[in-house]
């Protein structure tokens, strides 16, 4: 009994246990996997971690998870799980009250049952475990749910066959905000990073609070024609019947569901007293979401504010969504909104696999490094003296351009692209403002001539004040269209545009605020494997990403600052009034005076790739390095790897294990064109500096210890090809199981002949491949 696996244990105990107290098979998953699985690069490699899985996840209903059960089989105790399933249960939540309420752990002879809600455990006999019904009243006594919040909590998301199920932050994300709007609170905040589905739980929330009948008109606030439009078409679609976007500032009673730009609502400075939002009555809408929360300030005299003081109440929520909730100058929207309900930081996100990892070039250039400063009497091509003084990189294209900067910057970018044979990928490259991107995109065009004649599409400048630009903005995104490649843009596209196979983002701007950074940041973090999408790469000229060192990036939100007692909200980010479009037409590009220099040459002086390593921060490495410090992070001394390597019966998904945790050994194989030396010696010698045998080596070694001779005729033969198959694609092929089926063993028989007639049984050929590998590595 001893020997039964976890397997074993799960179906001939665990299962019937829960069925028999009631359980169905559509109340609980088994081997639920809540993550996809960290992506890790290197050089232009990638691997993806396994995917997070739970033995047994059980559900009140598919929106409400109500247990964990965490399984072993009968070498371990019935508690010796308790703690991974802790860890599961808190991995589940990501933040400070609890989901999954209840953790058990068994062997399949009892239960440890752990209570997350009250701290207490108790053990359970197998015939003990509680219904579902049972866990419920538990769970919602001890929570302490008010039938308003049992009335939301109980309603399902929405779910068709072609609709997604949220995934587990998701689903977390959804039913906080829910029961808090359901149990009184009027503002509620969501921090969720770009690319991780804000608009689609937005959707989830506003549909469970309208079916359940607890909000009855919802307007959906934005500052960019292009967030409500997406919003609208994609995630709210099934809602559209119910919805109406607010045209020329005209509102339609009729509509459950109001899409609208603030811009529109909030009027001019001549509609004071008549604004648009003044057409309904200020209890008209019961429910306020404020896209992008972080530009949808509660500064007190800000328009956004009006539209929100107006429509207030006590029975109005105003719930926020953003990725970047902090502000700079000590006061934030969590003023206005409270602390959030929810974080769902960009770390978080790639460490689940849900989000793309960066890595990181920084060029320096050597005029960034060593300053300009003119001549006496200097004039620019202009005929304009220029002002006596030292100028430095943040200076560069805001107040003096240097042009041959600005072609050194296009010139290692597609050299770049060019390289990698990467022309064709996505690219968005941000400038300090209109004028410079005007130059940027002309300095592109130069160094791409064979593309652009092709098609002038290749290279556009995306800005404000360009209408041929932003009309192939929807192009830019669309995963099947080649046309735009590279936009140059300043501002336009920091937000609300979505990107999903953007695998280039190149800054020439310098950046101080921490929301913008975040911003452009996010605009590469999407992950499309159906268009080889699975990292990006961030080229830096200006040193901006020294802001991925700063402990706020993704730290927890600002707390509430107060000044004197008085709780002031202030504004975070300038919200363009100019036009609907929300464009980069703000004070950041007002026209400046700026000296134009065409007579300085400038070159690279180095550069540097940076990778993001498993805890998040960026490291500078090779590939030998960084699978150097892996190997020695796993096995810390050569003994700790010998005696892994040979208590492993199989050595081939030991080596997936550790491609898994970022040993690149076939890489590195690859690469150098190692293809004679075995992964064990590669790793040994790289990592605890052994000298290295080639397989033909270690064949001829095998040879020459005698052990074929233990075996006479076509079983010897057998043996010999396996070690010829060795030699030629390594330890798997000794242990693949079908590897005698294939064409070089047909004249023996089949494998069914060769293990019966020449080994005398499947033990005897099993033990005979396992005395070669063992002989292989001795």
């Amino acid at each position: 009994m001893g020997n039964l696996s976890e397997e074993d244990v799960k179906n001939r105990y665990i299962t019937p246990a829960i069925q028999r107290v009631g359980w169905k098979s559509t109340d609980y998953r088994m081997e639920y996997p809540y993550t996809d699985g960290r992506i890790t690069v290197i050089n232009n490699y990638t691997k993806q971690n396994s995917r997070k899985k739970i033995d047994y996840l059980l559900n009140y209903r598919e929106n409400y998870p109500l247990a964990i059960i965490e399984a072993k089989d009968l070498k371990h105790t019935y508690n010796h799980g308790i703690q991974q399933g802790i860890g599961y249960a808190e991995g589940l939540k990501h933040a400070k009250s609890l989901e999954v309420p209840f953790v058990y752990a068994t062997n399949g002879r009892s239960f440890l049952e752990h209570d997350m809600l009250t701290g207490q455990e108790r053990s359970l006999a197998m015939d003990e475990f509680p219904t579902k019904e049972a866990m419920w009243q538990r769970y919602k006594k001890e929570k302490g749910l008010s039938q308003e919040e049992l009335q939301v909590v109980e309603e399902p998301y929405y779910s068709t066959r072609e609709a997604n199920q949220p995934r587990y932050y998701q689903r977390i994300a959804i039913n906080r905000t829910v029961q808090a709007i359901a149990s009184g609170r009027q503002r509620a905040l969501l921090v969720m990073a770009t690319g991780t589905g804000k608009t689609f739980t937005a959707f989830q929330i506003v549909y469970r609070l309208l079916q359940a009948g607890f909000k009855k008109r919802v307007l959906y606030l934005a500052d960019r024609n292009i967030l409500v439009d997406q919003a609208m078409t994609g995630d709210f679609s099934p809602l559209l019947g119910k919805a109406t976007k607010v045209q020329k500032g005209k509102l339609d009673s009729s509509y459950q569901i109001h899409f609208a730009l603030y811009q529109q609502l909030a009027g001019r400075d001549e509609d004071e007293g008549h604004e648009p939002f003044r057409q309904f009555k200020p209890d008209f809408f019961d429910l306020v979401v404020i896209d992008e929360a972080h530009r949808g300030s509660a500064k007190a005299d800000s328009q956004w504010r009006k539209i929100l003081n107006y429509f207030d109440g006590p029975n109005v929520t105003h719930f926020g969504m953003t990725a970047t909730p902090k502000n700079e100058k000590g006061v934030s929207n969590i003023d206005y909104f409270g602390e959030p309900i929810y974080t769902y930081s960009l770390k978080q996100g790639i460490d689940d696999g849900f989000l793309a990892p960066y890595r990181v070039i920084r060029v320096n250039l050597d005029v960034d490094v060593t300053g300009y400063r003119p001549n006496k009497d200097e004039r620019d091509a202009n005929g304009e003296l220029i002002e006596d003084r030292e100028y430095t990189a943040s200076d560069f294209d805001r107040t003096l351009v240097i042009d041959d900067r600005t072609k050194q910057v296009a010139h290692y970018v597609s050299g770049y692209l060019k390289q990698n044979e990467a022309r064709l990928d996505k690219t968005i490259v941000f400038c300090e403002d209109i004028d410079h991107a005007n130059r940027m995109r002309m300095a592109f065009v130069n160094e791409n001539t064979d593309l652009v004649s092709h098609d002038p599409r290749y290279i556009m400048k995306i800005t404000g004040d360009d209408n041929d630009g932003k009309a192939q903005l929807s192009n830019f995104e669309d995963v099947s269209s080649k046309y735009p490649t590279i936009a140059v843009t300043s501002k336009l596209l920091t937000t609300g545009v979505n990107v999903k196979t953007c695998k280039l983002i190149v800054l020439d701007q310098s950046i101080n605020s921490m929301t913008e950074f975040k911003q452009i940041i996010g605009r590469g973090t999407r992950i499309d494997k159906a268009h080889g999408k699975e990292f990006f790469t961030i080229i830096d000229f200006k040193g901006a990403t020294r802001l991925f060192a700063d402990p706020s990036f993704d730290g927890e939100p600002d707390k509430v600052i107060e000044d004197g007692g008085n709780n002031v909200p202030s504004q975070l980010t300038y919200a363009p009034r100019s036009g609907d479009d929300g464009d980069d037409m703000g004070s950041e590009n007002k026209p400046r005076n700026k000296y134009y220099v065409k007579n300085r040459k400038v070159r690279v002086l180095n550069d540097q790739v940076e990778y993001l390593d498993a805890s998040g921060h960026l490291v500078t490495t090779s590939l030998r390095d960084y699978t150097k410090k892996n190997i020695l992070g796993q096995y810390a001394t050569l003994d700790k790897f010998l005696e892994a390597w040979h208590t492993n019966g199989n050595k081939q998904k030991l080596l997936d294990k550790m491609e898994q945790n970022g040993i690149f050994y076939q890489e590195i194989i690859n690469d150098e064109k190692l293809t004679d030396m075995d992964p064990f010696d590669l790793i040994v010698h790289l990592a605890y500096n052994q000298k290295p045998l080639s397989k033909s080596e270690r064949v001829i070694h095998l040879k020459k210890s005698g052990l074929l001779d233990k075996y006479q005729g076509a079983a010897r033969e057998i043996l010999e090809t396996l070690l010829t198959m060795y030699q030629n694609d390594g330890i798997q092929e000794l242990e693949n199981n079908q590897v005698l089926s294939l064409p070089e063993f047909e004249r023996y028989g089949g494998p069914f002949k060769i293990i019966v007639n020449l080994f005398g049984g499947k033990k005897q050929y099993q033990d005979a491949v396992f005395e070669l590998k063992e002989k292989i590595y001795n």
